[in-house]
């Protein structure tokens, strides 16, 4: 009995240390600045989406994203050319264990530049559904007329 638990508490401990490795390798991939280049939806048609709260995906597409790891924190800019409220917004994230279908979230909460919530402490979750040294996309599943509607968010390494 006692060898049983010896096993399962190893696997149990192998198995925990290798996503965390899996969330520490992700994390240095994603460091640095990246460009969202573009955000598509599952479904044709013409949208009005606001996202975070904050601003239209249009205002958002060619947007630069800065993440800084060592502090799970970062900050986005809101694109110059055709929207009012912009500039650069500050958030803090995070990549938590897999969910039990193994896939990756991304967690994401705006706040100030005093680190302090400016939504209510309210947060985002994003599914990563891809990345690596140069690419990167997270997808949002927000409901639509009772029905689920995919926001897919394509990103780009610059440095």
């Amino acid at each position: 009995m006692k060898k049983i638990i010896l096993i399962l508490t190893v696997v149990l401990l192998a198995s925990c240390s290798a996503s965390q490795k899996t969330i520490i390798a992700a994390k240095k991939t994603l460091k640095g600045e990246w460009s969202l280049d573009k955000i598509s939806y599952d479904r044709s048609g013409v949208f009005e989406v606001t996202l975070y709260n904050d601003a239209s995906a249009e205002c958002l597409t060619g947007g630069i994203w800065k993440f800084i790891p060592n502090n799970n924190t970062g900050m986005y800019t809101v694109n110059e050319n055709q929207c009012t409220s912009t500039g650069a917004r500050n958030f803090r994230f995070t990549i938590p264990e897999p969910s039990e279908n193994g896939e990756y979230s991304f967690l994401f909460k705006p706040i100030d530049e005093k680190k302090k919530s400016t939504n209510n402490n309210k947060g985002y979750r994003m599914t990563l559904k891809h990345l690596d040294a140069t690419t990167m996309t997270w997808t949002q599943t927000v409901s639509l007329e009772g029905k689920p509607f995919v926001i897919t968010m394509d990103f780009n390494k610059i440095q």
